[in-house]
């Protein structure tokens, strides 16, 4: 097994802490790092059983086992323990050389403000066939589907920087790790495919709404939109662009109650008993896309230091709050326009109707979608960038100009074409790509971490229970879905 800890001088690090330049710059700069003496010293003892423990963090570090002196069965016990820590790396700052470690409540508002995007304005439009009770048992289904596979993606990501000894790591890296060449095709295929085609649709749905508001040309509001968020993501440090995610989803939040304050006034309470669960199979892919938010799980878990229960927390807290305002989204849309488009059998925009019936209600929707794509784009930016950077073979933890460039340039430019013919790739991406990109690979990605022969010795605490029988359902859920789409969209004449 690998060793966990070095040492400089008296002051005891693990050893991907910091990077080789920084770490011989603890030699001759010892009097700046007094401060971590107390905090990160790691105290050696019991060589016999091949562990230290810290004095202060809670932290486990290993020493290299001498498995020739052991018997069979105490290596086994030994491969089979699982070894908990705190977090694995401290973030320094590479000026000061201070620690400066994520905010989970960063991290909490980074997963709630990717996850709440464009998608939530569709979501009455797919479910008016099914009605409320159906459409809201989907996406409660949906959403611990996608809790689980972004805990799956953390677990094989921080297992991931563990062993190559670096942050940063991105889906690539993973899959190269656990599923070999093949797995990365897949992996990159999809997740450039999908984050462009969002990436498309935010920009040019948000030049729409600023276009509408300045009285601006349409290419001028893409530039500004792009320019300004993409300003963000490359200049703003990590607390920064947390606070930034924190007033766009208070935006969020208080421009939905004014949505629903003004939408609620003619609800039918007796329209939300409506379920039609033979019509939710076709709304599954449109749900799944709006609970994306993996993209942004390698970026959280760095700025986290691997922190695996800060990482649970920031999933489950951050896709919850997306998941109640969806619910009452949908019950106050649904419960409001039944009687008039779902009766007549007329399929209607229910945006576009409330826009209609209701002068006050058009303004609070543009603000709303507007924010809800604000915060969507910044954690798809920040995702992409650094995927590609990774896959760029950049060094980790340097801003570089050129993965952003080649994340914002594109969609912007292809923004301002023709949007319509962007309509067809987003469906397929949300019926194919998320389901087979974040549901199927995460969980083949786990279970060759978990159970191939060529995994490491040393085992994390893992973050989804169940084993087999929980991947199993992972992988045939998302299966089934994509089959079932197949069948329906290409197996009639």
């Amino acid at each position: 097994m690998a060793v966990y800890c070095a040492t400089a001088s008296s002051i005891k690090f693990p050893y991907f802490l910091l990077p080789r330049k920084q770490w011989l710059q603890l030699h001759t700069h010892q009097h700046r790092y007094n401060h971590y003496s107390s905090q990160l010293q790691f105290q050696l003892s019991g060589t016999g059983t091949g562990r230290s423990r810290t004095t202060h963090h809670n932290h486990k570090c290993f020493s290299q086992k001498q498995k020739q002196t052991k018997s069979e069965s105490t290596i086994q016990q030994e491969e089979n323990e699982e070894f908990e820590f705190e977090r694995f790396f401290s973030n320094l700052n590479q000026a000061t050389l201070k620690r400066e470690p994520g905010s989970l409540s960063s991290a909490i508002f980074l997963v709630a403000g990717t996850t709440v995007g464009a998608g939530i304005l569709a979501i009455p439009a797919v479910t008016q066939e099914s009605g409320f009770l159906a459409s809201a048992v989907a996406c409660i289904l949906c959403w611990a589907f996608m809790v689980v596979t972004g805990l799956l993606i953390a677990e094989v990501n921080v297992n991931t920087m563990c062993e190559l000894g670096s942050g940063g790591v991105s889906l690539v890296s993973m899959a190269m790790r656990t599923l070999g060449t093949a797995g990365v095709q897949i992996a990159c295929w999809s997740y450039i495919f999908i984050h462009y085609a969002l990436l498309v649709a935010y920009v040019a749905r948000s030049s729409d709404i600023l276009t509408n508001f300045l009285g601006i040309p349409l290419w001028e509001s893409a530039t500004l939109f792009s320019l300004i968020f993409g300003c963000i993501c490359y200049f703003g440090s990590q607390r920064f662009i947390g606070a930034i995610n924190g007033v766009l989803v208070s935006g969020i939040i208080i421009s939905f109650a004014a949505l629903v304050a003004v939408a609620s006034g003619d609800l039918q309470w007796d329209a939300l008993l409506k379920a039609n669960f033979k019509a939710v199979p076709m709304s599954i892919p449109i749900i799944a896309l709006s609970f994306v938010y993996q993209n942004v799980v390698p970026v959280f878990c760095t700025n986290l230091e691997g922190n695996l229960s800060k990482v649970r927390t920031a999933i489950v807290v951050g896709t919850a709050i997306p998941l109640v305002l969806f619910l009452v989204w949908n019950a106050v849309i649904l419960g409001s326009i039944t009687n008039n488009a779902m009766g007549s059998g007329n399929i209607v925009d229910p945006l576009q109707q409330l826009q209609s019936t209701n002068g006050v209600v058009g303004p609070i929707i543009q603000v709303f979608s507007l924010l809800a794509i604000a915060t969507s784009y910044i954690g798809f930016v920040l995702g992409l960038a650094d995927f590609l950077a990774d896959l760029l073979k950049l060094p980790a933890g340097e801003s570089r100009p050129l993965p952003y460039l080649l994340t914002l340039i594109p969609p912007l430019a292809l923004s301002l074409l023709d949007p319509e013919i962007f309509f067809k790739a987003l469906d397929f991406a949300g019926t194919y790509g998320v389901l087979v990109l974040f549901g199927i690979l995460p969980a083949a990605m786990s279970w060759s971490e978990r159970y191939s022969n060529s995994s490491p010795s040393m085992k994390l605490p893992q973050l989804v229970p169940g084993g087999r029988v929980t991947l199993s359902l992972i992988i045939g859920g998302a299966g089934c879905v994509v089959l079932s789409e197949i069948l329906e969209n290409f197996g009639h004449p």
